[in-house]
């Protein structure tokens, strides 16, 4: 059913942000994110407009958790599609792909990975955006991520390609060990920041002799329930 309650000026434009944030990564934005991109600071200020647009009925939440934010209309009463985008990859009759899961990666301190694949997890195109190639999936285990809405025993899709931008979601090898932070590139080091507040990030500095490889940036989280 059409949502009949008309949107504010600004719940539109949040609404718009979330939509076309999945069109272009392939899964929602986090809080923050989303705070970010609207230029507002207080996370309260912005799941205020979220509980606004999921009371009129333009988008839903799995327990109000930033990565399972879901457009059901677009603000003129249009049921949103994520097919509209120049990525045609959220069709009804999408193709399902056999991603490898290729092993582990600690969401906390490294831990050993990543292992010749050992299971597929079949996804449609949607879920992976415009990303379908060269993409792997490994198992998270640890919380230091769950701000970004990523959590122990997730799957998380990476895409081959060490010149990830600086803030993105990679999987990174330090010494041969594997972990999934955000990467900051910082003068003679880089800091793999986690998502969440009770952990330190990781410092890897030029001096240190310490292998450190960008894996490919995060470009969608499963969850099995």
């Amino acid at each position: 059913m059409t949502p009949t309650d008309k949107l504010t000026d600004r719940q539109a434009t949040v609404l718009k942000v979330i939509a076309r944030h999945i069109q272009d990564v392939g899964y929602p934005p986090t809080i923050r994110e989303l705070g970010d991109k609207l230029g507002i600071s207080s996370t309260n200020g912005v799941n205020d407009h979220l509980k606004a647009l999921e009371r009129k009925g333009y988008l839903k939440r799995e327990d109000s958790k930033s990565r399972t934010m879901q457009p059901l209309y677009w603000p003129d009463g249009t049921r949103w599609e994520a097919n509209e985008s120049a990525d045609p990859g959220y069709a009804d009759d999408e193709e399902v792909h056999q991603i490898p899961v290729v092993g582990r990666i600690a969401a906390g301190d490294p831990v050993v990975a990543i292992e010749r694949a050992e299971e597929k997890v079949a996804v449609g195109e949607g879920l992976l955006g415009r990303h379908r190639s060269d993409v792997f999936a490994l198992r998270v285990n640890g919380d230091s991520m769950i701000d970004d809405g990523i959590f122990d025993g997730d799957y998380i899709f990476v895409r081959r390609d060490r010149d990830a931008r600086n803030g993105q979601i990679v999987a990174a090898m330090i010494d041969g060990e594997a972990t999934v932070k955000r990467l900051y590139r910082e003068g003679d080091r880089v800091r793999l920041q986690p998502a969440n507040e009770a952990m330190e990030p990781i410092y890897v500095h030029a001096d240190e002799a310490r292998q450190t490889v960008v894996v490919g940036p995060v470009v969608g989280v499963f969850r099995r329930v």
